[in-house]
């Protein structure tokens, strides 16, 4: 099971929220050189579309300006300020990219001994070292995508040499490309576990968020082996009977 987080790029300029809808806008002036067919292109009304201009500049100053005629016959383009907008827009959703695509994958499993505030943790995939409450026996454990590092199975060093004290060798079963990063859902070798095809909802599997320069490095592909590896401190475990009793 992944829970996923969703959020939708927006810039606020005073009272008024720039969103994708008005980039969508600027973009098309931009493209067509006229409000006019800007707003047929986009199958809104050029009135609407003529105010949603003049509510943006209210804001942030002028946006788009008249360019004279001649054999061109004239028409609109857009300012130095509305191009910045842009960017900025542009900068803001490719940071936020990265933090929607975050999920979480969860497993079950039972306390069986612990060191301080770290336990180890049966599940259906093996053991793995988690912070847990004190006391808990019977827990939910949580690992956040972009807390999973990927390597080669062949390159990766032994979990009791490093700070990833979690190790779990896989198979690549589903790779979701975005702009910058892809999501990898990872079928983990284990008691419940098939390494390969599409990962079984019933069964348990571990998401990866890594850059799409990591995806060439690593040759990721649907059958790929692949280590996934993850701090202890990247593990949170969630004590049931407590969450269940209040």
């Amino acid at each position: 099971m992944t829970i996923e987080r969703e959020y939708t790029t927006k810039l606020a300029v005073d009272d008024v929220t720039i969103d994708r809808r008005d980039i969508e806008m600027l973009d098309a002036i931009e493209r067509y050189g006229s409000m006019h067919r800007a707003a047929d292109e986009l199958g809104r009304s050029y009135a609407r579309l003529q105010n949603r201009v003049v509510e943006i500049e209210g804001a942030v100053g002028q946006i788009t300006e008249r360019k004279r005629g001649g054999s061109g016959g004239g028409g609109t383009e857009l300012t130095e300020t509305a191009r910045d907008l842009r960017r900025q827009f542009d900068r803001h959703d490719a940071a936020l990219d990265g933090v929607a695509r975050v999920t979480e994958s969860v497993f079950a499993g039972t306390v069986r001994d612990r060191t301080g505030e770290l336990a180890t943790v049966e599940t259906a995939v093996g053991p793995i070292v988690a912070l847990a409450p004190e006391g808990a026996s019977d827990v939910q454990l949580t690992v956040r995508s972009d807390a999973v590092v990927l390597t080669d199975p062949d390159e990766t060093p032994r979990a009791d040499g490093t700070s990833l004290r979690n190790q779990f060798r896989g198979t690549v079963a589903r790779l979701e490309p975005g702009d910058a990063i892809s999501r990898v859902t990872i079928d983990l070798e284990g008691e419940a576990g098939d390494s390969a095809g599409e990962p079984d909802p019933s069964e348990p599997v571990l998401e990866a968020l890594v850059t799409n320069a990591s995806v060439d490095r690593l040759a990721l592909e649907p059958g790929r082996a692949i280590t996934a590896s993850f701090k202890a401190t990247a593990a949170r475990a969630i004590d049931v009977d407590a969450d269940q009793s209040s």
